[in-house]
């Protein structure tokens, strides 16, 4: 009797998500090695609650949606476990002759996957757990770049090239644009790809990995205000001080998720303050990581393949690791598919490196860019200006 497979999503969903869903699926089926294909209804909480979504039967024309669906087409969550839930999901499991799981999600839910791999193996069953990788943060330890990534970074990058243009055509202020990023600076730094072809970068980045002095942020836009009567500011969310403070007193705190005030605004009206000048905060959101239009084509295809090679490994055996990838190379651009083992990723946040920040810690540096681009997929958008 063919045993049944699980697919479950945690943390916020990304652009792509949907993709490494429909990967998994189609190897289950290819495979002829699985009896029901289910998923888990948002998250860790619908297996908690045995609510299953069985994708075993979906047309194949319906199931290709998956590509250009935003969101988690199955539901995910935030839901903060302890050991008693990850033996009663065991328990769960074996009740439903279910002996092959893929947990897809980020740092959190690559804790949740090694803790539920390593209370499986204490329980002495035979289920199989793997990850799949999705952040659009890129924190996520040993894999060069994960699945989510790359679509996050295409808007970032192109919505600041916007941005720019604007605040050129009519430069009256200061714009600080908010980019999310808790500790680790990966899509506030793709911001700079905004520069590529004919466009222009963004006048100043600011990342979670220097401390943020504001006497040296208003010393950098009066500098620039001296030059240029409009300047856009891209800042993480995440800015802290010296201390390790955050800028903004975060609102509240579930769990790791920490909900910050806008550092966009408080940082506009450090701005009008100071120096007396006309700011305005932008923050996109949640649009960064839900938006189809943006989709990176290379983002896609990757988490496809991150999803349709987890299940191949726990198709022969594979157990307590998550799909990775490692790049060969940047020009051509080439990276070749690794398992890792989850210890090496369960809660290990991955920031930007040393050397693609800049000396003056207020931008990033060629060797980002270099790195970067690939991953955001076919060029950006052409414009022009005359001024």
């Amino acid at each position: 009797m063919k045993e049944n497979l699980l697919i479950v999503h945690g943390g916020g969903p990304t652009a792509v998500i949907n993709a490494s869903l429909y990967g998994a699926v189609e190897e289950a089926r290819r495979s002829g090695q699985v009896g029901r294909i289910l998923a888990a209804k948002n998250g860790t909480g619908g297996l908690l609650k045995e609510e299953f979504i069985d994708l075993t039967d979906v047309p194949e024309e319906k199931l290709r949606l998956l590509l250009q669906t935003p969101g988690s087409a199955i539901g995910t969550s935030r839901d903060q476990l302890e050991q008693p839930e990850y033996e009663a999901m065991a328990r769960i499991l074996e009740k439903h002759d279910i002996h092959k799981v893929l947990m897809n999600g980020g740092n959190g839910t690559m804790d949740t996957c090694g803790k539920l791999y390593k209370t499986c193996k204490a329980m002495g069953n035979d289920i199989l757990v793997m990850g799949i990788p999705k952040t659009m943060d890129n924190d996520l330890a040993i894999t060069d770049h994960a699945p989510g990534y790359g679509s996050a970074a295409r808007y970032v990058a192109e919505s600041t090239k916007e941005l720019v243009q604007d605040v050129k055509g009519l430069p009256i202020h200061v714009v600080v644009l908010e980019v999310s990023g808790r500790n680790a600076g990966w899509i506030t730094a793709a911001s700079a790809l905004a520069a590529d072809g004919n466009g222009e970068g963004p006048d100043l980045i600011y990342l979670p990995e220097r401390p943020f002095d504001e006497d040296r942020f208003i010393s950098d836009v009066k500098r620039l205000l001296e030059k240029k009567k409009g300047i856009v500011v891209v800042a993480s969310e995440g800015l802290k001080d010296k201390d390790g403070n955050p800028i903004v007193e975060p609102i509240f705190k579930v769990g790791r998720s920490t909900y910050f005030g806008d550092v966009g605004t408080h940082l506009a009206n450090v701005v009008i303050r100071r120096l007396g000048y006309k700011a305005r905060g932008e923050k996109p959101g949640l649009l960064g990581r839900c938006s189809i239009l943006m989709q990176s084509t290379v983002d896609r295809e990757e988490a496809r393949l991150a999803g349709e090679l987890a299940c191949q490994a726990l198709l022969r055996g594979e157990t307590g690791k998550m799909v990775g990838f490692k790049r060969i190379s940047t020009e051509p651009y080439q990276v070749e598919p690794i398992l890792i083992d989850i210890d090496e990723v369960m809660l290990h946040e991955k920031t930007l490196p040393e050397e693609f920040i800049n000396a003056d810690g207020n931008g990033v540096t060629e060797a980002f860019k270099t790195w970067a681009r690939p991953l955001i997929g076919q060029g950006l958008d052409e414009m022009i200006s005359f001024n």
